[in-house]
């Protein structure tokens, strides 16, 4: 089954680097410039910023369902990439070598599967899950830190 990712759409949070920290921090959110060469995962270009680039550290909602009680939120980066990452078939980069926390919702926002993979482990896990007819999307979260990485459809 082939399967698709998208980046989140970079209009959405290109707005907010306009703002002062004073305005970012009330909000909840804060600029942070990468210091390491793997540590920042971009949601809008689903790549890894380079050391010294600015990206935006902010709460996304990534199950915005308000009937589901798999509801949730969570610390994402963006940067200031002007394209939206799309990768078909593929991993994208933010999701080859890491440890993620797979998990398939339905179409009513409730978990119908889960599981850990890492490396070339992940493609079966999701190739799996998106041959349930049940499933509509599967979200990869960050298994150490919890945090949503991409949400993964089929093409």
């Amino acid at each position: 089954m082939t399967f698709q990712m998208r980046g989140l759409e970079a209009a959405t949070f290109a707005p907010l680097f306009r703002l002062g920290d004073d305005e970012l921090q009330a909000m909840g959110a804060q600029r942070v410039h990468a210091d390491e060469a793997d540590a920042y995962p971009c949601r809008i270009s689903l790549t890894r910023a380079a050391v010294g680039e600015e990206l935006l550290l902010v709460n996304h909602v990534h199950q915005p369902d308000p009937s589901s009680p798999y509801r949730a939120s969570g610390p994402i980066f963006v940067s200031r990439s002007p394209a939206t990452g799309h990768y078909r078939g593929e991993l994208a980069p933010i999701l080859k070598d890491r440890l993620l926390s797979l998990r398939a919702y339905d179409g009513a926002a409730l978990i119908v599967d889960a599981e850990v993979a890492e490396g070339d482990a992940v493609v079966g896990v999701i190739e799996r899950f998106l041959a349930d007819p049940q499933v509509a999307h599967v979200d990869a979260h960050f298994a150490r830190r919890g945090c949503f990485a991409a949400r993964i459809e089929r093409a």
